[in-house]
């Protein structure tokens, strides 16, 4: 499963080609409680197909009433842009479904030229971080690759943002956890490769839209290229296979590293990578282990949910207390 942006601007690109009037809907700014963040983008042809969100559905169901029918502005705009807000007032806010004091406001984009999506979805198709500034006087253009993510920046006369291409993750080891993992982790966007070069662990493997290697780990980590996108994270149980895949991956840019383990565990493991190994205390801090957020998770699903749910927050900016992450690793992790 791809990115949600990927798919906003993929689409929007295709109708644009065909000759369909549409528009870009992106989430400018926000106030109090939000149901969609800042970025959040839906695309809309004139006919209703919509793709994409930037609310809980009654905002979209406003757009589609307002932009597409045979009267619509949408049919007829001469403006190139448009900013919109709502939940201005509280029965805005109650009419749009948003939370108690939730306002946003929306910047609309009539009729985007399929040029510049084109090689926008190109760039982003082939792993690129672009950073996309839209002028609304005359709704020009601009792209330019970029090394890292900045804020979106609205200002009233232009709107810039980071697109990038759709996070990735890399687990060593296909056992069960493995599967549930990365189940979660297609359905939260991520692109998921599974490496394990016990060949008879890949021979179950049983799940659909994941790549399977079966390279050393610490081969497979180079060939990732892990980046500020990337995720690593070691559940094979087995020192010589997860250590391998997690010393390569210390030294990279990857947004999360982990590995499954009780406190015993990960405690030896660190001793071993500073003893032989070479590691500091300071490249440590890098590495979530135990893995996860405590849930009091039990089962291979549970533990599953745990991990994903401390990948996600790491990628939201957030950073789970180390007492949270390990009050319980002994009783859900395997020694």
């Amino acid at each position: 499963m791809e990115s949600i942006d990927l798919t906003v601007l993929r689409n929007l690109r295709d109708w644009r080609v065909a000759g369909h009037r549409a528009l870009l809907a992106t989430v400018v700014k926000t106030w109090g409680s939000s149901p969609r963040p800042i970025g959040a983008m839906m695309a809309l042809r004139a006919d209703g197909h919509a793709v994409g969100s930037v609310s809980g559905g009654c905002i979209e169901d406003d757009l589609i009433q307002r932009y597409a029918n045979a009267d619509s502005a949408l049919n007829s705009v001469s403006a190139f842009t448009e900013v919109v807000r709502y939940g201005v007032s509280a029965d805005e806010a109650h009419r749009f479904g948003l939370p108690c004091g939730g306002t946003l406001e929306l910047l609309l984009e009539f009729n985007p030229q399929h040029e510049a999506l084109d090689t926008l979805v190109h760039k982003l198709e082939s792993g690129m971080l672009m950073r996309r500034t839209v002028s609304c006087a005359n709704g020009q253009v601009v792209l330019k690759s970029s090394d890292a993510s900045e804020p979106l920046h609205f200002d009233g006369k232009q709107l810039a943002c980071t697109l990038g291409p759709e996070y990735r993750m890399l687990l060593i080891g296909a056992g069960i956890l493995a599967e549930y993992l990365s189940t979660m982790a297609v359905f939260n966007g991520f692109a998921v490769t599974v490496c394990d070069p016990r060949v008879e662990y890949l021979n179950a493997w049983s799940v659909a839209g994941v790549k399977t290697v079966t390279e050393m780990p610490d081969d497979a980590v180079v060939t990732f290229r892990p980046d500020r996108r990337s995720c690593i994270v070691a559940l094979s149980h087995d020192p010589k296979l997860d250590d391998l895949a997690l010393l390569e991956a210390l030294h990279s840019s990857a947004f999360y590293i982990g590995a499954i383990g009780s406190l015993r565990n990960s405690a030896s493991r660190r001793d071993r990578m500073i003893t032989h190994f070479g590691e500091t205390h300071a490249s440590l801090e890098r590495l979530h282990s135990p893995v996860g957020v405590y849930i009091g998770s039990k089962t291979p699903a549970e533990i599953a949910v745990s991990v994903m749910a401390e990948i996600i927050a790491v990628k939201n900016g957030l950073a789970p207390s180390s007492t949270t992450r390990t009050a319980s690793c002994d009783a859900i992790q395997p020694a």
